[in-house]
């Protein structure tokens, strides 16, 4: 399940691009679920673990990827670990749900991100709330993030 924590979190990593930069193996780039995240977010393709074919930039390493997507493969890859989620836009939205569909992942945002206008399941840590829409999450986030 994904939970998120909204608001200033101590334990939260606040930069996953630093992170990722300093943390990121190979298999992280080739893995199936990476090689989605980076096609949809960046509209790059995974050629190896070394090379991404970028159609703005050309070829380029892991470490010229969006911080959306550093930020996403860092949560995938390191469940354990609470990562600042407001580095991503709202286009990362369906890949935190998808991540929470397949393990418990907890993350931190410090704003109020659109999850989109179908049903999910996300818990609201600072209240113990399980909301399954953007109509339930609205109220409490919005309470929140000031």
């Amino acid at each position: 399940m994904l939970s998120v924590y909204y608001g200033d979190m101590p334990e939260a990593i606040y930069n996953p691009v630093v992170f990722f930069k300093n943390t990121y193996e190979d298999e992280w780039i080739t893995d199936d679920l990476s090689r989605k995240m980076i096609l949809d977010v960046d509209r790059s393709k995974v050629i190896g673990p070394h090379v991404i074919e970028s159609p703005v930039l050309g070829g380029i390493s892991p470490r010229d990827l969006s911080g959306s997507v550093k930020t996403l493969i860092s949560i995938y890859k390191v469940p354990e670990r609470i990562f600042n989620a407001s580095a991503c836009g709202d286009n990362c939205a369906k890949w935190l749900l998808k991540i929470g569909e397949m393990m418990d992942v907890t993350v931190n945002l410090r704003h109020l991100m659109d999850f989109g206008e179908g049903e999910f399941t996300i818990k609201v840590l600072n209240n113990g709330q399980i909301v399954h829409s953007m109509k339930e999450l609205l109220p409490i986030a919005a309470m929140i993030v000031r």
